[in-house]
């Protein structure tokens, strides 16, 4: 009885083992490679499999996700000498589960030496002022040539960053220096094209005030010209009205008789205003007859009347 019973146990422990052994189930974004006798058999996709007992085995788990791997920190020399200690991470993601598994023994190690080595390689033909400006650049190098070698191992190198640049506390205090002092120049500069804009505003200001001026000095004489011009237009033709209405006076009656009168009265008042300001005259002969001055200029009239 207790042979039967341990031999009904075994069996149910083999078969228990033996179903543990033939059913696999592969999740997704999975891939598990199977050997078979020691040998590559497959490469199981996500699901439900069924392997023979004994024989078929899973020699290797990999993950088809996007990894994210972490380079350590390392010293790197630049161009112009100056030690600098840089830190990245790789992103890589496994293509062919078969060349990961059997193209090389670890191939997340594997590139994170590659990535080191390549990236001492890359920074070492670098200056150090650059090695910040032209982060893109060394990142595709380094990819560049990670993927080319992980091409056998089944790996696709998405993208390398790098994480940080660390650099000694004396160039640190040299950089910090010289930044200074180009923000200083900066402000001395602008300070000094500020001034010189203010000049050329304030120069600027000036020349159009003079412009300015001398356009209304200019319209000012032309307003002055163009009014003494009107005046004496309207002085002539105010002259020109008043002889017409002098000599249309002249012509009506009595109007000879009037102007004779105007004239020596006219006379008389100017050559009295004569004799007032002067102690000494000198007078033509005929002046001492009024009657003989007028009638003269009434024989002058009547001459331009004709």
């Amino acid at each position: 009885m207790e042979i039967a019973t341990i031999l009904a146990l075994l069996f149910v422990a083999f078969v228990v083992v033996a179903v543990v052994k033939t059913a696999r189930i592969v999740p997704q974004r999975s891939a598990f490679v199977i050997e078979r006798l020691g040998k590559y058999a497959s490469t199981l996709d996500a699901g439900f499999h069924l392997l023979i007992p004994f024989v078929d085995k899973v020699a290797y788990r990999h993950t088809l996700k996007e990894e994210a791997i972490d380079v350590e920190r390392q010293s790197c020399v630049t161009k112009d000498n100056i030690q600098v200690v840089v830190n990245g991470v790789i992103y890589l993601q496994v293509i062919d589960p078969k060349q990961a598994s059997y193209g090389i023994s670890d191939y997340r190690f594997a590139a994170m030496q590659l990535a080191q080595t390549t990236l001492r390689s890359v920074v070492g033909k670098i200056e150090l002022d650059k090695t910040f400006e032209e982060r893109e650049t060394i990142n595709s190098q380094v990819v560049e040539a990670l993927d080319e070698a992980a091409k056998p191992w089944g790996v696709k190198v998405m993208r390398y960053e790098i994480a940080d640049i660390e650099l000694p506390a004396t160039i640190l205090d040299a950089l910090e220096k010289q930044m200074r002092a180009e923000r200083e120049r900066r402000a001395v500069v602008a300070q000094s094209e500020g001034e010189r804009q203010a000049k050329i505003n304030v120069s600027e200001g000036q020349k159009q005030e003079t412009i300015n001026h001398s356009e209304a000095e200019k319209l000012k004489q032309i307003n002055e010209a163009e009014g003494k011009a009107r005046e004496i237009e309207l002085i002539a033709d105010a002259t020109a009205r008043g002889l017409e209405r002098v000599g249309a006076a002249i012509q009506s009656s009595g109007g000879k008789e009037a102007v004779s009168l105007r004239v020596a009265e006219q006379y008389v008042r100017e050559f009295g205003k004569l004799a007032q300001t002067n102690n000494t005259m000198i007078l033509p002969a005929e002046l001492s007859d009024i009657g003989s001055a007028v009638a003269a200029l009434t024989k002058t009239l009547d001459v331009t009347r004709r």
